[in-house]
């Protein structure tokens, strides 16, 4: 649990930055809001998954786990094909709004949203913390708003 966590973090802050061609400015003050919350969060997470999680023999094989594993794989598959069909969307210089088509946009208008959601829901039920599920119901709040803005 604690490397799918690594993994998740290092892909949204390490790998994903880079993968962006060009967008938006962030504001300052946002993103430092958004680092103390993921530096917070990455604490709570790795503090309770290393310090107070306690699990039974042949948790990995608990149909919780399981199942939780595959909600945040899949999560993380529409998450990384989505951010791709969106940093795809504009050819070089190219303006303008355009809507995504193609993976899970073809059901909900964000698909990016919607995976990251699955999976720290994911997670959280892999996990069965009360700090995993804190951080899941976070992200469907946070993230939900984005999405319905988005959506709008």
């Amino acid at each position: 649990n604690t490397i799918n966590f690594l993994f998740l973090v290092c892909y949204r802050a390490l790998i994903f930055p880079f993968l962006i061609r060009q967008g938006k400015p962030t504001p300052f003050f946002t993103f430092v809001l958004a680092l103390l919350f993921c530096v917070f969060n990455g604490y709570l997470q790795g503090r309770s998954l290393t310090n107070y999680a306690t699990y039974p023999p042949g948790w990995l094989a608990d149909s919780r786990f399981i199942i939780g594993f595959l909600g945040w794989l899949i999560g993380k598959a529409i998450n990384i094909h989505s951010d791709d069909i969106l940093r795809n969307l504009r050819k070089p210089g190219e303006t303008g709004y355009k809507i995504p088509r193609g993976g899970m946009f073809e059901y909900v208008s964000g698909a990016n949203f919607f995976g990251e959601i699955l999976e720290w829901f994911g997670f959280a039920l892999a996990c069965c913390t009360i700090e995993s599920l804190a951080f899941a119901l976070c992200s469907l709040f946070i993230l939900g708003s984005r999405a319905r803005q988005h959506h709008k």
